[in-house]
Order: structure tokens, then C-alpha cells, then sequence
């Protein structure tokens, strides 16, 4: 990507510290040979640096329950890997540069460098500087998201004006410091972010380039986050919205069962591009070689004729399953972004909480009609009460949506409505578990953040 290096070093530099202290360096007069971005193509070309902008935390994948690892190979990872995975309630021991925290606020320094250009410029009411702003706020919104679901208790209409929030930066001014927000207030953040982009965003689903959010990417981000707020009459709005707008389904029966990647960077079901951050390799990494595998209990919960045993894991000839490349095909790391499947299944669990039970399950069975054999007559599958719907959709969530950094928060927000669901693993003949709504669900923040910023830190 030709970026002006000048200006992205000196933006690399401020970035690793967003929440930092003043310090001596600040009030040097900064080179007159720094490039400052000022034009609508300096604001694309940040937007567009994919590896800053469209990466997501990883801490989930990897305290989630969608993979296992030996004795031996868990010796191997790192600190911060080995931590997550048996839930300590020390996470990072002394390493710091955590990505799941400085990675969201490196993209919320970006788009506040574009809204804030934006603001200056004389082509600030052109067509494509209100798609930029569109764009910058629906990435801000996004990373604020992320930090609040992965450093934040799960959302309580109850306590969300006492719960702790993030510090919400919108201003791309390093040299002042930001406390914690309520988590009510970083939601309305993200509510005010999301709803002031589908203004300006293009309707269309850009068809190359998806790391560009459109509309339908704003309504998919919002029913992801209604959803995990347990709003479920606002999910089933904005599933509602995303899906007028683009429902496209892949047939399986179309898929390469026996490649490594077998979806494509631009495949029919994806709404917006993200993956997670390259960091936790050898507990997220997608690839035969890497130690970890497939949980076995999540392995069998496919049946013969459900294609995604195939189409998502290949075997390996010692034994168990590996995931293969991701939903967007691009590296070893997990898929994070928006796709339609997701959106059809936000619907079904949705129609189903209100007591629409045959609607649910027509909702649900629209999906696996493209997941399973054609060879064999697919059965739709049926429910006599809304719970026994709910259940089945809940299931179908869980082998369909793998792998992509949704689980853990999927059992965060099922175990604050009751859903009592326990964690446990076992390494070295030790037993570890992670009871419902424990403390451990929501990730200490990083101990270099806690030093520079004072901020208040979570208790595990």
C-alpha cells in the first residue's frame, strides 16, 4: 500500500500508547518534514490499511471452548496463551504490547485522524468525503466495541450505568489522559457511531473490496451488539435490515471439501472483512502444524451428512481435527467480521425467544439447507415449543459460527440470561473450570496500560 511512510511511523509511534501520560517528548516542535494526512486520499489510504483497521482481539478465541491442547504443547505457548486457556486470574505475567487493547485504539486513532481532517477540508461535502466519514465511524465503532466486549462485564440493563466502560478517545490528541466510561455511556458511543454512518454509507455491498463497510455492515454490527446486550427485539430489527439488503447463502455442496482454504477474500456470505490480531498462534492458528485441535465434543456434534465437518476441519493422521483456513480465506487466523449466515441465525434465535416457533425454524432451516449433503434428502428440522427451538438454534449457532470469536462472548451473554453453561479443561491430570458469569470472563486490562494511564483495572 503506498502510504507516505513519514506520516504512518510517526502515527505507528503515538498509537502503542493511547491512553498514555504526557510526556517530554510531546512539546518538541515536531519536523516540518512530517506529512501530516490532509487529503481525502490521505484519509482513504489510512482507512484502507488493512492490517491496522479490520483486526479484532483474539484473548476470546482462545479462552473459549471451541479447541484443546496437550501437556506437552501447552509448555510451548506463550505466558499470555497459557493463562487464557486455563483461565488464571493473573493473565499477561510480565509480557506487555497486549493487541486484543492497543490494536482497537490504534484504529480509533485513525478514524479520529480522518474525522477530525474531515472537518478541516473544503471537500468535506463531497460524496466521497461522507463516505468517509461513514466509513471512519463505523470503524471507531467497531474497536470500541471489541475493548467493551472483551474488557467489560457482560451488559446489564440494571448496573450498565455503574458497570465500568472504556475510555471512549474522540479526539486524536495523545496528550491528555481518559478515564474509564460507564458501559451504558460506551454503548450509547457505539450507538451514536453505528447510527450516524448508515447516513452516510454506500447502500451496496462492495463486492472486492470488504474491508469497506456499507450500510449492511452498520445494520450487522448493530444486531451482533443488540444481541449480546440480550436486546433481542432490536437484533431481530437491524438481522431484519441486514438481510433486505443482501441474504446471499453459499451452498456447501459448491465448497472444495478437500482444500485448506476453501473460501475465498470475497465469498457470496461475507458482509465486512475482519480478522483477528496475528498474535496467539498456536491457540488460534489455522494449520495442521500448529498444536492445537478441534475440541472432540464439538467435533461430534456434526452428523455424517453435515458438510462442515468438511468444509471447516480436515483430520489429521494422528488423530483429532484442525480448523482450516478462515471464512475470508486470508491467513491462519480467525475470520472476525460480518457474514450472512450469522444474520440468519441472529433472526431464528430471535423469532424464537418471542415465541415464533415455526417461523424460527423455517428462518433456521434456510441456512442448513446449504449446509448439509444433497445426495441425501435434507430433513427440515422441526419444534414443538419455542425452548425446544431455541435450543436447536442455539446449537446450529454453535457448529456454524466457529472459530470466528463469537463463542465466548455467545456464553458470556447465555450465561447472564441463565443459561449456567461451564468451562473446563483439564492439562496434566488438573482440572481447571470457569463457572457462569465468573469474574475471569472479562479480561484484565493490560498491566503497561494500568502503569501509563492509572486507569482502573478489572478485578478477576
Amino acid at each position: 500500500m503506498n502510504i507516505s511512510k513519514t506520516w504512518i511511523y510517526i502515527i505507528a509511534v503515538l498509537l502503542i500508547i493511547p491512553s498514555c501520560k504526557k510526556s517530554d517528548f510531546l512539546n518538541k516542535k515536531p519536523s516540518s518534514l512530517i506529512n501530516i494526512p490532509s487529503t481525502l486520499t490521505d484519509f482513504q489510504l489510512l482507512l484502507d490499511n488493512t492490517i491496522v483497521m479490520n483486526t479484532t482481539g483474539g484473548l476470546s478465541q482462545v479462552s473459549a471452548d471451541d479447541h484443546e491442547i496437550s501437556s506437552t504443547n501447552y509448555q510451548t505457548i506463550s505466558t499470555t496463551e497459557r493463562n487464557a486457556y486455563i483461565w488464571d486470574k493473573v493473565l499477561y505475567g510480565a509480557e506487555i504490547g497486549i493487541q486484543d487493547w492497543n490494536a482497537p485504539y490504534q484504529q480509533v486513532f485513525y478514524a479520529n485522524v480522518v474525522l477530525e481532517g474531515l472537518a478541516k477540508s473544503d471537500s468535506a461535502t463531497s460524496a466521497q468525503a461522507q463516505t468517509l466519514k461513514g466509513w471512519a465511524l463505523f470503524a471507531r465503532a467497531f474497536a470500541f466495541y471489541d475493548l467493551t466486549r472483551n474488557f467489560c462485564k457482560a451488559y446489564d440493563d440494571k448496573s450498565a450505568d455503574q458497570d465500568l466502560g472504556i475510555p471512549l478517545r474522540l479526539s486524536s490528541s495523545i496528550d491528555y489522559l481518559k478515564p474509564r466510561s460507564t458501559l451504558q455511556q460506551s454503548f450509547n458511543q457505539i450507538f451514536d457511531d453505528l447510527n450516524a454512518s448508515i447516513a452516510l454509507l454506500p447502500s451496496e455491498r462492495p463486492s472486492a473490496n470488504l474491508n469497506r463497510p456499507s450500510k449492511i455492515a452498520a445494520y450487522a454490527l448493530l444486531s451482533r451488539v443488540y444481541l449480546d446486550m440480550r436486546n433481542y427485539k432490536d437484533a431481530e430489527y437491524y438481522a431484519d435490515q441486514t438481510l433486505t439488503f443482501y441474504s446471499t447463502l453459499i451452498d456447501y455442496n459448491t465448497v472444495n471439501q478437500t482444500s485448506t482454504t476453501p473460501f475465498s477474500r470475497t465469498n457470496d456470505e461475507l458482509i465486512c472483512n475482519y480478522s483477528q490480531v496475528p498474535t496467539y498462534g498456536f491457540l488460534t492458528g489455522s494449520h495442521s502444524t500448529y498444536p492445537v485441535r478441534i475440541s472432540s465434543s464439538l467435533i461430534k456434534l456434526y452428523s455424517e451428512n453435515d458438510l462442515r465437518l468438511k468444509v471447516y476441519y480436515s483430520e489429521v493422521p494422528e488423530g483429532g481435527y484442525y480448523k482450516k483456513r478462515g471464512y475470508n480465506g486470508m491467513g491462519f487466523y480467525p475470520f472476525t467480521g460480518l457474514a450472512t449466515d450469522e444474520q440468519y441465525l441472529i433472526k431464528a434465535e430471535c423469532l424464537a425467544r418471542r415465541g415464533e416457533t415455526k417461523l424460527a425454524m423455517d428462518k433456521l432451516n434456510l441456512l442448513l439447507i446449504n449446509r448439509f449433503d444433497k445426495r441425501i434428502t435434507f430433513k427440515p428440522l422441526t419444534a414443538l415449543s419455542s425452548e425446544e427451538a431455541l435450543s436447536k438454534i442455539l446449537l446450529e449457532r454453535r457448529k456454524e459460527l466457529v472459530w470466528r470469536n463469537l463463542r465466548w462472548h455467545d456464553i458470556k451473554r447465555l450465561n447472564k440470561g441463565g443459561a449456567n453453561i461451564t468451562l473446563t479443561r483439564t492439562l496434566n491430570g488438573i482440572g481447571y473450570t470457569l463457572p457462569p458469569n465468573d469474574a475471569r470472563y472479562v479480561f484484565s486490562i493490560p498491566n503497561d496500560e494500568i502503569a501509563l494511564s492509572g486507569i482502573e483495572q478489572n478485578n478477576r
